[in-house]
This record gives structure tokens, sequence and C-alpha cells, in this order.
């Protein structure tokens, strides 16, 4: 990891914090999620619903997985390498391991769901913070443009828009907070910048498997017995 991508990935760390410190201690930022709240822009552009219902899906784990894994897959059989699969792999478990922590520590209420006004709604059983559909938009995209070759920095920009549209498409929707939404890009961008050290652990498991399969094909290796010479009889006598 270089030194900017060093200090990038400590500046993210520090505006998650911030955003989780804001939320933790009711903050103005908790005034702010009540102000988008309140605003209910759904009710304002109805129109606009449907198509932002269905575009909403491009942050939903199990339909942005299975298209992500379905291209890696393909990508993984061209280049006869798993490096693809296992990097997307290992880029979700992180993801889902520690915004997964975070939702059940606060415990928040999504918007529809709120009790009091002004409250940030947390400990009450919820897991609305931090967005996964965000956090997810961020981690399937960019790793897709992370593993890219040609188009990296169109694939960057792609999923830039991507995962920035999905986060404001649900304030749209009421079923996040503003600071869900920001923690949720956070979040989603501490797994990407993340990458370059989970790399040794993939090419690793990489290794690992492409030997057992080595092993599977040729068989167990059979040693062939010794040479040992035959006993010799006793003189008789």
């Amino acid at each position: 990891m270089g030194r900017r991508q060093a200090g990038l990935l400590a500046l993210t760390a520090l505006g998650y914090l911030l955003v989780v410190a804001g939320v933790l201690l009711d903050s103005s930022l908790v005034d702010l999620d009540w102000t988008v709240r309140l605003a209910r822009p759904y009710e304002r552009w109805p129109s606009l619903e449907p198509l932002l219902d269905n575009w909403v899906v491009a942050g939903q784990r199990g339909p942005s997985a299975v298209a992500a894994f379905a291209w890696l897959g393909w990508r993984a059989h061209r280049l006869r390498r798993l490096r693809p699969l296992l990097v997307m792999g290992a880029a979700l478990l992180l993801l889902n391991v520690t915004v997964g922590a975070v939702k059940i520590v606060t415990g928040r209420l999504g918007p529809h769901y709120a009790h009091y006004v002004g409250s940030p709604e947390l400990f009450s059983g919820g897991t609305i913070f931090p967005s996964g559909h965000t956090a997810n938009a961020v981690v399937t995209w960019g790793v897709l443009a992370y593993l890219a070759v040609r188009w990296r920095r169109t694939g960057g920009v792609l999923a830039a828009a991507t995962a920035c549209s999905v986060g404001l498409t649900t304030l749209y929707l009421g079923t996040h907070w503003v600071t869900d939404v920001l923690a949720g890009w956070a979040a989603g961008l501490l797994v990407l910048l993340s990458l370059p050290l989970l790399e040794p652990l993939v090419a690793a498991a990489e290794q690992r498997i492409a030997d057992r399969g080595a092993a599977r094909r040729t068989g167990p290796e059979v040693t062939p017995p010794s040479s040992v010479p035959p006993p010799r009889r006793a003189p008789r006598g």
C-alpha cells in the first residue's frame, strides 16, 4: 500500500468514526437526518418512485452479488485463475463482518419506524446503520473496477456513480437516514482501500486450492517398496 492510499484510508476511517460519534452523541447530524426525513422526497416527486424503487436493487446484496460473481466466474475461467472470485469473496466477507457488527451494536431504527421526532433511534433492535445497500454498492461495483485491466478508470467512475446514486435513492425512498448513507459510503470505501492488504491472503488461498486440485488430478503418490535382500540361510552343522 502506497503512502497516498494509506493516507486516504486513514481519512476515510476518521470520517467514519466522526459520523458514528455524531449519531451516538445525538449531534447536529441527527437534526439533518430528521430534516430530510420530514421533507418526504417521495411525496414531493412521486413520479420518480417506480424508477428509483427498481434502481435501488443495484445495491441489494443478493442480485448485485449474483451479477458480479457471474461476470467474475467468466473472467476466472478465461484467465484460469481463481483470484477474481477470491478477491470479491474476501471483500464481501470483510464488509458483512464490519458493517454487521456496527448494525448490531447500534440497533438503529429506520425513518419509517422512528418513534420520536429528533431522536437518533438507537439501541431499539434495528439494523439500519450503516446503510447496507450503500456499502454493498460501493464494494460490489468497486471491486469490479479494481479487478478491471483495460477499463479500470472508466469502471471506477461508473462504480462511484452507482454507489452515490444508490445511497441518494435510499434517502428519496425514506428507507435510510442521511447518516446511514454517509456511514455506508465510508464503510464500503474502507473495504476497497483495504484490498491491497488482503492480496497476500488471496494469493495464498489461490495457491492452496491449486495445489489441492493438482494433487487430486495426479492421485496419491505411491512410494516404491525398498529393495531388501532376501534373508540368508544359516549354515548347517
